[in-house]
Protein backbone atom coordinates (compact mmCIF):
# COMPACT_ATOMS: atom_id res chain seq x y z
CA UNK A 1 0.00 0.00 0.00
CA UNK A 2 1.31 3.39 -0.91
CA UNK A 3 0.56 5.97 1.77
CA UNK A 4 0.99 9.60 0.79
CA UNK A 5 1.31 12.04 3.65
CA UNK A 6 1.35 15.75 2.88
CA UNK A 7 2.82 17.93 5.58
CA UNK A 8 3.04 21.71 5.59
CA UNK A 9 6.31 22.76 7.18
CA UNK A 10 7.98 26.17 6.97
CA UNK A 11 5.91 27.05 3.93
CA UNK A 12 7.00 24.03 1.91
CA UNK A 13 4.96 21.01 0.91
CA UNK A 14 6.72 17.85 1.98
CA UNK A 15 5.75 14.65 0.25
CA UNK A 16 6.49 11.34 1.91
CA UNK A 17 6.04 7.93 0.38
CA UNK A 18 5.81 4.78 2.42
CA UNK A 19 5.64 1.57 0.42
CA UNK A 20 4.76 -1.34 2.67
CA UNK A 21 4.60 -5.01 1.79
CA UNK A 22 1.32 -6.80 1.20
CA UNK A 23 1.00 -10.26 -0.15
CA UNK A 24 -2.72 -9.92 -1.01
CA UNK A 25 -4.23 -7.29 -2.31
CA UNK A 26 -12.37 19.40 -38.99
CA UNK A 27 -9.18 18.34 -38.35
CA UNK A 28 -7.55 19.41 -41.65
CA UNK A 29 -8.14 23.01 -40.71
CA UNK A 30 -6.45 22.59 -37.42
CA UNK A 31 -3.43 21.11 -39.17
CA UNK A 32 7.87 0.17 -0.19
CA UNK A 33 7.89 -3.06 1.90
CA UNK A 34 10.85 -1.70 3.83
CA UNK A 35 11.08 1.22 1.51
CA UNK A 36 12.90 4.22 2.83
CA UNK A 37 11.08 7.52 2.87
CA UNK A 38 12.65 10.14 0.67
CA UNK A 39 11.39 13.66 1.15
CA UNK A 40 11.35 16.39 -1.48
CA UNK A 41 9.93 19.90 -1.42
CA UNK A 42 7.84 21.61 -4.08
CA UNK A 43 9.32 25.04 -4.62
CA UNK A 44 9.75 27.54 -7.39
CA UNK A 45 12.74 26.89 -9.58
CA UNK A 46 13.99 24.35 -12.07
CA UNK A 47 12.92 20.73 -11.87
CA UNK A 48 15.30 18.26 -10.32
CA UNK A 49 14.82 14.65 -11.33
CA UNK A 50 15.25 11.77 -8.95
CA UNK A 51 18.56 10.94 -10.62
CA UNK A 52 19.82 14.49 -10.03
CA UNK A 53 19.48 14.05 -6.25
CA UNK A 54 22.28 11.54 -5.80
CA UNK A 55 22.65 12.24 -2.09
CA UNK A 56 19.24 10.60 -1.56
CA UNK A 57 20.10 7.23 -3.06
CA UNK A 58 23.88 6.83 -3.11
CA UNK A 59 23.97 5.54 0.49
CA UNK A 60 21.61 2.71 -0.48
CA UNK A 61 23.97 1.63 -3.28
CA UNK A 62 27.34 1.79 -1.57
CA UNK A 63 28.86 -1.63 -1.04
CA UNK A 64 26.01 -3.27 -2.95
CA UNK A 65 25.83 -5.22 -6.18
CA UNK A 66 23.63 -3.05 -8.35
CA UNK A 67 21.49 -3.83 -11.38
CA UNK A 68 20.48 -0.87 -13.55
CA UNK A 69 17.33 -0.70 -15.69
CA UNK A 70 18.34 2.25 -17.85
CA UNK A 71 18.61 3.58 -21.38
CA UNK A 72 19.94 6.67 -23.15
CA UNK A 73 17.60 8.98 -21.21
CA UNK A 74 19.16 8.02 -17.88
CA UNK A 75 21.20 11.18 -17.46
CA UNK A 76 22.60 13.19 -14.59
CA UNK A 77 23.45 16.52 -16.17
CA UNK A 78 25.54 15.66 -19.21
CA UNK A 79 26.65 12.31 -17.86
CA UNK A 80 24.96 8.94 -18.13
CA UNK A 81 23.79 7.69 -14.75
CA UNK A 82 25.86 4.51 -15.13
CA UNK A 83 29.04 6.54 -15.68
CA UNK A 84 28.19 8.86 -12.77
CA UNK A 85 27.70 5.95 -10.37
CA UNK A 86 30.83 4.15 -11.50
CA UNK A 87 32.82 7.35 -10.94
CA UNK A 88 31.55 7.31 -7.33
CA UNK A 89 32.67 3.76 -6.70
CA UNK A 90 29.32 2.01 -7.09
CA UNK A 91 29.53 -1.61 -8.24
CA UNK A 92 27.24 -2.14 -11.22
CA UNK A 93 26.95 -5.82 -12.06
CA UNK A 94 24.34 -5.70 -14.83
CA UNK A 95 22.63 -3.21 -17.13
CA UNK A 96 19.10 -4.26 -18.08
CA UNK A 97 18.11 -2.73 -21.44
CA UNK A 98 14.46 -2.07 -22.44
CA UNK A 99 12.93 -1.71 -25.92
CA UNK A 100 15.26 0.25 -28.24
CA UNK A 101 18.25 -0.93 -26.24
CA UNK A 102 20.70 0.67 -23.83
CA UNK A 103 21.65 3.37 -26.33
CA UNK A 104 18.05 3.88 -27.54
CA UNK A 105 18.71 3.28 -31.23
CA UNK A 106 16.83 0.07 -32.06
CA UNK A 107 13.61 0.03 -34.05
CA UNK A 108 10.24 -0.29 -32.29
CA UNK A 109 9.54 -3.96 -31.73
CA UNK A 110 13.07 -5.04 -32.67
CA UNK A 111 14.39 -7.79 -30.40
CA UNK A 112 17.49 -6.71 -28.51
CA UNK A 113 20.46 -9.00 -27.98
CA UNK A 114 22.46 -9.17 -24.77
CA UNK A 115 26.05 -7.95 -25.05
CA UNK A 116 28.81 -6.15 -23.17
CA UNK A 117 28.88 -2.37 -23.08
CA UNK A 118 32.06 -1.44 -24.97
CA UNK A 119 32.66 1.61 -22.76
CA UNK A 120 32.37 0.03 -19.31
CA UNK A 121 32.61 -3.70 -20.03
CA UNK A 122 29.43 -4.27 -18.02
CA UNK A 123 27.10 -6.97 -19.30
CA UNK A 124 23.96 -5.57 -20.94
CA UNK A 125 21.02 -7.93 -20.54
CA UNK A 126 18.06 -7.36 -22.84
CA UNK A 127 14.58 -7.10 -21.36
CA UNK A 128 13.11 -6.89 -24.85
CA UNK A 129 14.17 -10.15 -26.39
CA UNK A 130 13.94 -13.66 -25.03
CA UNK A 131 12.89 -12.45 -21.57
CA UNK A 132 10.84 -9.44 -20.53
CA UNK A 133 11.95 -9.61 -16.92
CA UNK A 134 15.20 -10.45 -15.11
CA UNK A 135 15.60 -14.12 -14.33
CA UNK A 136 15.93 -15.44 -10.79
CA UNK A 137 19.55 -16.37 -11.53
CA UNK A 138 20.27 -12.79 -12.58
CA UNK A 139 18.55 -11.42 -9.50
CA UNK A 140 20.56 -13.72 -7.21
CA UNK A 141 23.72 -11.88 -8.29
CA UNK A 142 22.29 -8.50 -7.23
CA UNK A 143 21.51 -6.71 -3.99
CA UNK A 144 19.41 -3.85 -5.39
CA UNK A 145 17.91 -2.71 -8.70
CA UNK A 146 17.73 0.91 -9.86
CA UNK A 147 15.18 1.99 -12.49
CA UNK A 148 15.71 5.28 -14.31
CA UNK A 149 14.04 5.71 -17.71
CA UNK A 150 12.13 8.67 -19.11
CA UNK A 151 8.45 7.87 -19.64
CA UNK A 152 5.85 9.83 -21.64
CA UNK A 153 2.77 8.97 -19.59
CA UNK A 154 1.04 6.72 -22.13
CA UNK A 155 -0.14 3.18 -21.37
CA UNK A 156 1.19 1.57 -24.54
CA UNK A 157 4.70 3.03 -24.14
CA UNK A 158 6.51 -0.16 -23.18
CA UNK A 159 9.02 1.22 -20.67
CA UNK A 160 6.34 1.06 -17.97
CA UNK A 161 5.83 -2.64 -18.69
CA UNK A 162 9.58 -3.15 -18.34
CA UNK A 163 9.44 -1.37 -14.98
CA UNK A 164 6.61 -3.58 -13.78
CA UNK A 165 8.40 -6.79 -14.75
CA UNK A 166 11.54 -5.55 -12.98
CA UNK A 167 9.45 -4.88 -9.87
CA UNK A 168 8.02 -8.36 -10.15
CA UNK A 169 11.49 -9.90 -10.34
CA UNK A 170 12.52 -7.90 -7.27
CA UNK A 171 9.43 -9.04 -5.36
CA UNK A 172 10.05 -12.69 -6.21
CA UNK A 173 13.73 -12.48 -5.23
CA UNK A 174 13.10 -10.31 -2.16
CA UNK A 175 15.36 -7.57 -3.48
CA UNK A 176 14.70 -3.81 -3.16
CA UNK A 177 14.08 -1.54 -6.12
CA UNK A 178 14.75 2.19 -6.36
CA UNK A 179 12.84 4.25 -8.93
CA UNK A 180 14.38 7.58 -9.81
CA UNK A 181 11.39 9.70 -10.78
CA UNK A 182 11.18 11.85 -13.89
CA UNK A 183 8.49 14.30 -15.13
CA UNK A 184 5.61 13.15 -17.28
CA UNK A 185 5.31 15.49 -20.31
CA UNK A 186 1.70 14.33 -20.71
CA UNK A 187 0.96 14.26 -17.00
CA UNK A 188 -1.48 17.17 -16.93
CA UNK A 189 -4.53 15.14 -18.02
CA UNK A 190 -6.18 11.75 -17.75
CA UNK A 191 -8.09 10.44 -20.76
CA UNK A 192 -8.90 7.50 -23.00
CA UNK A 193 -10.44 4.06 -22.52
CA UNK A 194 -9.34 2.06 -19.49
CA UNK A 195 -7.77 -1.29 -20.37
CA UNK A 196 -9.94 -4.36 -19.92
CA UNK A 197 -8.13 -7.43 -18.47
CA UNK A 198 -8.63 -9.67 -21.52
CA UNK A 199 -6.65 -7.20 -23.64
CA UNK A 200 -3.61 -7.31 -21.39
CA UNK A 201 -0.33 -7.37 -23.34
CA UNK A 202 3.15 -5.87 -23.25
CA UNK A 203 1.61 -2.63 -24.59
CA UNK A 204 -0.82 -2.58 -21.69
CA UNK A 205 -0.61 -4.60 -18.48
CA UNK A 206 -3.01 -2.85 -16.12
CA UNK A 207 -6.50 -1.27 -15.98
CA UNK A 208 -5.34 2.29 -16.56
CA UNK A 209 -6.39 4.75 -19.29
CA UNK A 210 -4.32 5.67 -22.33
CA UNK A 211 -3.07 8.86 -20.69
CA UNK A 212 -2.84 7.99 -17.00
CA UNK A 213 -1.62 11.26 -15.45
CA UNK A 214 1.12 9.85 -13.22
CA UNK A 215 4.88 10.08 -13.19
CA UNK A 216 6.66 6.78 -13.51
CA UNK A 217 7.39 6.85 -9.77
CA UNK A 218 3.73 7.40 -8.93
CA UNK A 219 2.78 4.58 -11.30
CA UNK A 220 5.24 2.27 -9.55
CA UNK A 221 3.43 3.06 -6.32
CA UNK A 222 0.11 2.22 -7.93
CA UNK A 223 1.41 -1.09 -9.30
CA UNK A 224 2.61 -2.00 -5.82
CA UNK A 225 -0.42 -0.70 -3.97
CA UNK A 226 -3.03 -2.28 -6.25
CA UNK A 227 -1.40 -5.72 -6.18
CA UNK A 228 -0.77 -5.81 -9.91
CA UNK A 229 2.43 -7.85 -9.66
CA UNK A 230 2.19 -11.60 -10.15
CA UNK A 231 0.68 -13.31 -7.13
CA UNK A 232 -0.35 -9.88 -5.77
CA UNK A 233 3.14 -9.51 -4.32
CA UNK A 234 4.81 -6.18 -3.73
CA UNK A 235 8.45 -5.24 -3.95
CA UNK A 236 10.44 -3.21 -1.46
CA UNK A 237 10.08 0.04 -3.39
CA UNK A 238 11.73 3.39 -2.86
CA UNK A 239 10.82 6.32 -5.09
CA UNK A 240 13.21 9.26 -5.23
CA UNK A 241 10.76 12.10 -5.98
CA UNK A 242 11.12 15.11 -8.21
CA UNK A 243 11.74 18.58 -6.85
CA UNK A 244 9.92 21.69 -8.06
CA UNK A 245 7.33 19.71 -10.03
CA UNK A 246 3.55 19.58 -10.32
CA UNK A 247 1.49 17.73 -12.88
CA UNK A 248 0.81 21.06 -14.59
CA UNK A 249 4.47 22.05 -14.77
CA UNK A 250 5.41 22.32 -18.47
CA UNK A 251 8.31 20.03 -19.26
CA UNK A 252 10.18 19.62 -22.52
CA UNK A 253 12.18 16.42 -22.69
CA UNK A 254 15.91 17.18 -23.02
CA UNK A 255 16.54 13.94 -24.95
CA UNK A 256 14.22 12.17 -27.44
CA UNK A 257 12.86 9.25 -25.40
CA UNK A 258 12.82 6.81 -28.35
CA UNK A 259 13.70 6.82 -32.06
CA UNK A 260 10.20 7.66 -33.27
CA UNK A 261 9.50 10.42 -30.76
CA UNK A 262 12.16 12.86 -32.01
CA UNK A 263 10.87 16.08 -30.45
CA UNK A 264 8.33 17.60 -28.08
CA UNK A 265 5.58 17.89 -30.71
CA UNK A 266 5.79 14.17 -31.36
CA UNK A 267 5.76 13.41 -27.62
CA UNK A 268 2.60 15.49 -27.13
CA UNK A 269 0.84 14.07 -30.21
CA UNK A 270 1.79 10.47 -29.47
CA UNK A 271 -1.10 9.66 -27.07
CA UNK A 272 -3.64 10.88 -29.64
CA UNK A 273 -2.08 9.48 -32.82
CA UNK A 274 -0.96 6.03 -31.70
CA UNK A 275 -4.42 4.54 -32.36
CA UNK A 276 -3.59 4.95 -36.05
CA UNK A 277 -0.95 2.24 -35.62
CA UNK A 278 -3.80 -0.28 -35.63
CA UNK A 279 -5.07 1.02 -38.98
CA UNK A 280 -4.02 1.50 -42.60
CA UNK A 281 -2.89 5.05 -41.76
CA UNK A 282 0.81 5.84 -41.30
CA UNK A 283 1.98 8.03 -38.42
CA UNK A 284 5.18 8.90 -40.21
CA UNK A 285 7.48 6.06 -39.19
CA UNK A 286 10.18 5.99 -41.85
CA UNK A 287 10.10 9.77 -42.28
CA UNK A 288 11.73 12.63 -40.38
CA UNK A 289 8.35 13.67 -38.94
CA UNK A 290 7.44 10.61 -36.88
CA UNK A 291 4.14 11.03 -35.01
CA UNK A 292 3.73 14.45 -36.61
CA UNK A 293 2.23 13.42 -39.97
CA UNK A 294 -0.64 11.09 -40.78
CA UNK A 295 -1.70 9.74 -44.14
CA UNK A 296 -2.59 6.72 -46.26
CA UNK A 297 -2.20 5.60 -49.87
CA UNK A 298 -5.79 4.28 -49.90
CA UNK A 299 -7.72 7.50 -49.20
CA UNK A 300 -6.64 11.04 -50.01
CA UNK A 301 -7.11 12.44 -46.53
CA UNK A 302 -5.32 15.72 -47.20
CA UNK A 303 -2.89 17.67 -49.39
CA UNK A 304 0.30 16.70 -47.57
CA UNK A 305 2.21 13.76 -49.02
CA UNK A 306 5.02 11.60 -47.68
CA UNK A 307 6.58 8.23 -48.43
CA UNK A 308 7.86 6.05 -45.55
CA UNK A 309 11.28 4.53 -46.22
CA UNK A 310 13.54 2.12 -44.40
CA UNK A 311 15.86 4.06 -42.08
CA UNK A 312 17.64 3.71 -38.72
CA UNK A 313 15.03 3.45 -35.98
CA UNK A 314 12.34 2.50 -38.50
CA UNK A 315 13.28 -0.74 -40.20
CA UNK A 316 10.57 -1.88 -42.64
CA UNK A 317 8.10 0.84 -41.57
CA UNK A 318 4.37 0.45 -42.28
CA UNK A 319 3.45 1.42 -45.87
CA UNK A 320 7.12 1.48 -46.83
CA UNK A 321 7.65 2.94 -50.30
CA UNK A 322 4.00 3.97 -50.71
CA UNK A 323 2.92 7.56 -51.31
CA UNK A 324 0.62 8.62 -48.45
CA UNK A 325 -1.88 11.48 -48.55
CA UNK A 326 -2.78 13.26 -45.35
CA UNK A 327 -1.84 16.02 -42.96
CA UNK A 328 1.26 17.65 -41.53
CA UNK A 329 0.72 18.29 -37.80
CA UNK A 330 4.17 19.68 -36.99
CA UNK A 331 2.73 23.08 -36.13
CA UNK A 332 -0.77 22.16 -34.94
CA UNK A 333 -1.79 23.45 -31.52
CA UNK A 334 -2.33 20.62 -29.04
CA UNK A 335 -5.17 20.89 -26.49
CA UNK A 336 -4.13 20.63 -22.85
CA UNK A 337 -7.26 18.95 -21.51
CA UNK A 338 -7.30 15.56 -23.16
CA UNK A 339 -6.66 13.34 -26.15
CA UNK A 340 -7.05 14.98 -29.54
CA UNK A 341 -8.94 12.25 -31.39
CA UNK A 342 -10.72 14.36 -34.03
CA UNK A 343 -8.20 13.21 -36.63
CA UNK A 344 -8.75 9.55 -35.81
CA UNK A 345 -12.53 9.78 -35.96
CA UNK A 346 -12.42 11.95 -39.11
CA UNK A 347 -10.08 9.63 -41.00
CA UNK A 348 -12.27 6.64 -40.18
CA UNK A 349 -15.43 8.41 -41.30
CA UNK A 350 -13.81 9.51 -44.57
CA UNK A 351 -12.27 6.13 -45.32
CA UNK A 352 -13.31 4.76 -48.70
CA UNK A 353 -13.41 1.25 -47.23
CA UNK A 354 -14.31 1.31 -43.54
CA UNK A 355 -14.27 -2.48 -43.26
CA UNK A 356 -10.55 -2.45 -44.08
CA UNK A 357 -9.61 0.66 -42.09
CA UNK A 358 -8.44 -1.48 -39.14
CA UNK A 359 -5.60 -3.94 -39.61
CA UNK A 360 -6.62 -7.59 -39.76
CA UNK A 361 -4.70 -8.43 -36.57
CA UNK A 362 -6.99 -6.11 -34.56
CA UNK A 363 -3.94 -4.47 -33.02
CA UNK A 364 -6.15 -1.48 -32.39
CA UNK A 365 -7.79 -3.47 -29.58
CA UNK A 366 -4.49 -3.94 -27.76
CA UNK A 367 -3.70 -0.23 -28.12
CA UNK A 368 -7.14 0.89 -26.98
CA UNK A 369 -7.24 -1.81 -24.29
CA UNK A 370 -10.71 -2.78 -25.48
CA UNK A 371 -12.49 -3.89 -28.63
CA UNK A 372 -15.29 -1.42 -28.02
CA UNK A 373 -13.63 1.50 -29.83
CA UNK A 374 -13.34 -0.53 -33.04
CA UNK A 375 -16.80 -2.05 -32.74
CA UNK A 376 -18.45 1.28 -31.90
CA UNK A 377 -16.90 2.98 -34.92
CA UNK A 378 -17.92 0.15 -37.24
CA UNK A 379 -21.46 0.37 -35.81
CA UNK A 380 -21.65 4.11 -36.51
CA UNK A 381 -21.60 5.29 -32.90
CA UNK A 382 -20.79 9.01 -32.68
CA UNK A 383 -17.48 10.20 -31.26
CA UNK A 384 -19.33 11.98 -28.45
CA UNK A 385 -21.07 8.76 -27.39
CA UNK A 386 -17.83 6.82 -27.66
CA UNK A 387 -16.11 9.28 -25.34
CA UNK A 388 -19.07 9.20 -22.96
CA UNK A 389 -18.81 5.41 -22.74
CA UNK A 390 -15.33 5.76 -21.26
CA UNK A 391 -16.42 7.98 -18.38
CA UNK A 392 -17.51 5.47 -15.69
CA UNK A 393 -14.18 3.62 -15.79
CA UNK A 394 -12.25 6.89 -16.12
CA UNK A 395 -13.98 8.38 -13.10
CA UNK A 396 -13.21 5.29 -11.02
CA UNK A 397 -9.58 5.44 -12.11
CA UNK A 398 -9.29 9.12 -11.19
CA UNK A 399 -10.42 8.34 -7.66
CA UNK A 400 -7.88 5.52 -7.40
CA UNK A 401 -5.14 7.74 -8.85
CA UNK A 402 -5.43 10.26 -6.01
CA UNK A 403 -4.07 7.72 -3.52
CA UNK A 404 -0.75 7.57 -5.33
CA UNK A 405 -0.06 11.19 -6.16
CA UNK A 406 3.30 12.54 -4.99
CA UNK A 407 2.83 15.94 -6.62
CA UNK A 408 -0.04 18.45 -6.86
CA UNK A 409 -2.24 18.57 -9.94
Amino acid sequence: MLIVRKLIFSGFLLLMVNCQAQTSRTPAERANQTGTIQTGSIQTGSIQTGADQMNLYLPALQGKRVGMVVNHTSRVGRSHLVDSLLARGITIKTIFAPEHGFRGQATDGEKINSERDPKTGIMITSLYGKNYKPTRQQMDSLDVVVFDIQDVGVRFYTFISTMQYAMEACAEANKPMIVLDRPNPNGHYVDGPVLEPKFKSFVGLNPIPVAYGLTIGELAGMVNGEGWLAGSKTCALTVIPLKNYTHNTPYTLPIPPSPNLPNQQAVLLYPSLCFFEGTVVSVGRGTDKQFQVIGSPYTKYGPYTFTPVDKPGAINPPLEGQLCYGLDLTKVAIPKDGLMLDYFFDFFNRSTNKSKFFLANNGIDRLAGTDQLRLQLLAGVSPAKIRKSWQPALNAYKIKRKKYLLYPD
